[in-house]
């Protein structure tokens, strides 16, 4: 696969022959020719479980001539758990509720009738759910004028958020990005749902779209990329597990 010009900034030649685990006080570490592989911060990239580092080590090895970070997602993710988790947990957590107040499982189509089922099926039995087991109360409307949510709500969203570990507290906001919905990251985090199920269930309109007017190619690379990128998610909740 070609490197687009995004793939090619910032590129850096693979300077390493070997990746190994090494083992210690906080975690596992990366080991590259038996060094640990730094943050760009410049902490050691140390992960918490083995599945997990075997997950990113994974991707180091499967570099070629040069090191693609973004084809790294893993790797990626974990510097962010590592480098701005410690110092920047209220902010995220706040910026999960952000994602909350704004939840795309709460803005249903005015139309046609059945786009606006599809939505109904598909998503109130996770506004269902949000209630049912986190007492989450989310008031869905029609159209795109911005429907305020409960005060109540976004407050238990932030601190679920804010009980959380830098790792999981990571994956939780890098889901509501993908998915422009807190409602599903929170379900993928507690693992009721699968990360690449709820990244199709976050598509809906687009899919509608595509079945009225056709495929809009660079619509589709970036889900395509969005979907590996979910699939990831997967991998590394169900590491942390």
């Amino acid at each position: 696969m070609a490197l687009s010009d995004a793939d090619r900034i910032g590129l850096i030649r693979r300077f390493y022959k070997t990746v190994e685990l090494g083992e210690t006080e906080a975690g596992f570490a990366i080991l590259l020719d038996g060094r640990s592989a730094k943050t760009p911060a410049g902490k050691v990239l140390v992960l918490p479980a083995q599945a997990l580092a075997d997950l990113i080590a994974a991707e180091w090895a499967a570099q070629a001539v040069n090191i693609v970070f973004a084809r790294m997602p893993a790797t990626r993710l974990a510097f962010t758990a590592i480098d701005r988790s410690g110092d920047a947990r209220e902010g995220m957590a706040q910026a999960l509720a952000k994602h909350a107040e704004a939840d795309a499982l709460c803005y249903l189509a005015e139309g046609p009738p059945r786009l606006v089922q599809r939505q109904n099926q598909a998503w109130t039995p996770w506004r269902d759910w949000a209630a049912r087991e986190l007492g989450l109360q989310f008031i869905p409307a029609t159209g795109i004028i911005h429907q305020p949510q409960p005060t109540e709500t976004l407050a238990c969203v932030e601190a679920l958020a804010a009980q959380l570990g830098d790792f999981h507290l990571t994956a939780l906001l890098f889901a509501a990005g993908i998915y422009e919905s807190a409602i599903l990251a929170l379900a993928v985090q507690r693992r009721a749902l699968d990360a690449v199920e709820a990244f199709e269930l976050s598509r809906l309109d687009e899919v509608f779209q595509i079945e009225q007017w056709g495929l809009d190619s660079e619509a589709e690379a970036r889900n395509v990329n969005l979907r590996t990128e979910a699939a990831m998610l997967e991998q590394w909740l169900a590491a942390l597990d």
